[in-house]
């Protein structure tokens, strides 16, 4: 009568003690190399960035140090990849691992990943929660007790040296400078609505730069003069600007709301108001290398490096972009346009709030794209559909490039942008991601095995 439940009661003791068999040190290795939990971490560290409304320069700083504590942890296991230590301004080699130790260098540097994370946003807690759900799948691989542990406490060593690096970088003092004092005189930036917003990172430029030289190595030629005359080539910029946007196609729309990529945007409906949260342009960069890395079948190695010399050339673009922006200092469209043609007309896009010469999202985009460019090749074909989730559409772009230059198209289609402001953004976003490159890649070019990554 009972034989049938002793079976099953046999059987499934069997199948626990099957399950709980350490797995051979070659099948955890082969799972843990897969690129497939960084991906995850990666995109769950954007979600928290996105949940704690972090400034698009403050995001590529997260970005940034958390990219380089992954890389330089990984890297112990790729020698051939080298590391930033002497290409990144003031940045020394992370300690070693123990000699004669084995060590599962990707949980540890998902680990060196996490701690610096934890660090620098303001959902630490939830980050923490996540982290727990990570090393219990490297425990699902049959990763051994004594490796899983040696290798979380390495990767939390090389955090604590990227995090002293990142203590370093101006971010503390910038937070005691003055805020941004607006002028009267013409042609100078003003608050924007609909939030009428203090000026975002004024002091931005005063951040320590990892390649450049300067901040402003690579300045962008002096804007257009402010003039109402309509023979001026301000008044023409604007006045296009203006006709553009009362004649938007759908295309266009789409083209501007794809890369919109405004951390906040407010929507307001009668007397009631609220925000929707999105990603930020570094964010929505570094979902691209997602994309990539997938696409080409990146190993974890390749992808690494992937995110980091992108999220450097974010990080620098940033800064060259806002030295440029509280220099020239330059009214946007729509207070120029309220003010002097139509005090009704609304742009396609919320006007983000800082200076528009030169347009952040197009010199950092280019910044980015050039760098990847670079590192993927030319002719880089995909679709990217990672702000699907937040309303945004697909779209498929034929290379890399296509896609950085599109996003100059938007600004001036969403009417937060001039002409000049846009594509001498990416003007300058190509130049520093060109220096990026090659202070990156020095010594790399010829080594194969990087190359092909694969």
């Amino acid at each position: 009568m009972f034989k049938p439940f002793i079976l099953l009661t046999v059987f499934l003791g069997m199948v626990n003690i099957k399950s709980c068999e350490p797995t051979s040190p070659g099948e955890y290795k082969t799972k843990a190399d897969a690129p497939e939990l960084f991906h995850k971490t990666a995109g769950q560290l954007t979600q928290f960035i996105i949940h704690d409304i972090f400034k698009p320069p403050v995001a590529s700083r997260i970005y940034v140090y958390t990219n380089l504590a992954a890389y330089e942890t990984l890297r112990q296991q790729y020698p051939a990849y080298e590391t930033m230590a002497g290409k990144l301004k003031g940045f020394k080699k992370v300690p070693s691992p123990e000699k004669g130790l084995e060590y599962c260098f990707p949980l540890a540097s998902i680990a060196s990943y996490i701690t610096v994370s934890k660090a620098l946003i303001i959902s630490a807690s939830e980050m923490e929660k996540y982290e727990q759900e990570i090393y219990q799948q490297y425990e699902q691989m049959g990763t051994p007790e004594e490796v899983m542990s040696r290798s979380i406490a390495y990767g939390q060593q090389v955090a604590q040296h990227i995090l002293a690096f990142a203590n370093q970088d101006n971010y503390k003092e910038t937070r005691a400078l003055m805020r941004y004092t607006f002028t009267q005189e013409p042609g100078s930036y003003q608050p924007t609505p609909p939030n009428y917003a203090n000026a975002c990172e004024p002091q931005w430029n005063a951040m320590r730069v990892l390649t450049l030289d300067t901040c402003n190595q690579f300045k962008p030629k002096v804007p257009a003069k402010y003039s109402l005359d309509t023979s001026s080539e301000f008044y023409k910029m604007t006045r296009q600007v203006y006709n553009i946007s009362k004649n938007l196609t759908e295309e266009q729309k789409a083209i501007a709301y794809f890369w919109d990529d405004n951390a906040v945007v407010t929507n307001v409906k009668g007397h009631v108001s609220y925000m929707d949260k999105k990603m930020t342009p570094p964010g929505h960069w570094l979902a691209i290398v997602q994309t990539l890395a997938k696409n080409q079948q990146l190993d974890l190695m390749k992808s690494l490096q992937a995110y980091t010399f992108t999220s450097i050339a974010l990080y620098d673009g940033f800064i060259a972009c806002w030295d440029e922006k509280y220099r020239s200092a330059r009214i946007r469209p729509i207070t120029v346009i309220n003010n002097m043609i139509d005090p009704e007309w609304q742009p396609f896009l919320e006007t983000p709030p800082f200076p528009e010469y030169v347009s952040g999202h197009s010199a950092i985009s280019a910044a980015a794209g050039t760098v990847l460019t670079h590192l993927l090749g030319n002719n880089v074909a995909f679709t990217d559909s990672t702000e699907y989730a937040y309303g945004h559409g697909v779209r498929s772009f034929k290379s890399i490039k296509e896609a950085y230059m599109e996003t100059s198209l938007s600004r001036v289609y969403g009417g937060i942008h001039f002409w000049d402001g846009s594509f001498e953004g990416t003007r300058q976003g190509e130049q520093v991601g060109e220096w990026v490159w090659s202070k990156l890649s020095e010594q790399q070019e010829n080594k194969n095995n990087i190359v092909a990554g694969k």
